[in-house]
């Protein structure tokens, strides 16, 4: 009876796991600014540029699907047509030019197709068409700078939340004291460098990850059509707090972002006469600058 009742717990455990997955795959489209558990996809696009990363993927992954079934037909043919069974006397053929030119002609082919889409969207993701606006990021270790040179060239540093501070319904590491706040709809450039190592930069909504290298500037584009909130991660290995420096983008409207703007102008103002201080966390991994 005890063995008839752990089978059936056991099997309802499985039942309740296999559904919790499916959901979770299902509503990882479903999710538009954050990573969730048991993700098997993007996260859904924010940004044009994006979107067409997404569309580039799929025609990648259409042509690997065909050339696996490809492949593995001529297998099973080769294995069953060639096999010492049926076909006893094997052929003492050495070349065939028509098949050689074949499958030589047809990955040609193939990689003329992959990239003429891969350099239109690498054009596409280099530059904004039409600026409206500047973000300027600085990676520093290990929090962010953000400045507004459009909108009065106010800065403010984005340090992580730690653990102890984090609130209910907030995000643990990837939670910030000032997020970035954006305007939905608008073309914004974004120049992106360093103060000490190589940072990177990564919003994976938007489909932007690019290094933050010291004294150089990159340049990259969003043009967020969804208001919300993303998040994103430093994604190259710049020390010890490497991954206790997130990234946390608060898009709204244009005239919220004007009203935020604004006060925002005036409160890091105040802020920038500050002096920069040590603040000794009780962890070594969530030392920060401040």
């Amino acid at each position: 009876m005890q063995n008839s009742r752990r089978i059936i717990l056991g099997y309802n455990s499985g039942v309740a796991f296999l559904i919790t997955a499916f959901a979770a795959f299902m509503a990882s489209g479903a999710n538009a600014a954050e990573p969730i558990p048991w993700q098997m996809n993007f996260q859904p696009a924010a940004t044009p540029v994006m979107e067409k990363i997404i569309d580039f993927h799929n025609l990648l992954l259409t042509i690997q699907v065909g050339i696996v079934v490809l492949v593995l037909g001529l297998m099973l043919y080769i294995i069953i047509k060639f096999n010492s069974k049926s076909n006893p006397e094997p052929s003492k053929t050495t070349h065939n030019t028509p098949l050689e030119v074949i499958w030589t002609v047809i990955p040609i082919v193939i990689l003329i197709v992959l990239a003429v889409p891969s350099m239109k969207l690498l054009f596409f993701m280099d530059k904004a068409p039409n600026p409206e606006m500047t973000l300027k990021i600085t990676g520093h270790q290990w929090y962010w700078s953000y400045q507004y040179p459009d909108n009065g060239d106010f800065e403010f540093d984005s340090n992580i939340i730690p653990d102890d501070e984090i609130k209910p319904g907030q995000r643990r590491l990837l939670e910030v004291d000032n997020q970035v706040v954006l305007p939905v709809n608008t073309e914004i450039r974004l120049l992106m460098t360093s103060e000490d190592v190589i940072h990177n930069w990564a919003i994976p909504a938007f489909g932007v990850k690019m290094d933050t290298v010291p004294g150089r500037t990159n340049e990259s584009w969003i043009k967020v059509t969804k208001p919300g909130t993303y998040y994103g991660q430093c994604s190259e290995l710049c020390g010890v707090n490497h991954g206790f420096m997130p990234v946390a983008v608060k898009v709204v409207s244009k005239d919220e972002f004007k009203k935020w703007a604004a006060e925002a102008k005036k409160e890091f103002a105040k802020a920038k006469n500050t002096p920069v201080k040590v603040v000794k966390m009780k962890s070594p991994a969530q030392a920060q600058l401040r």
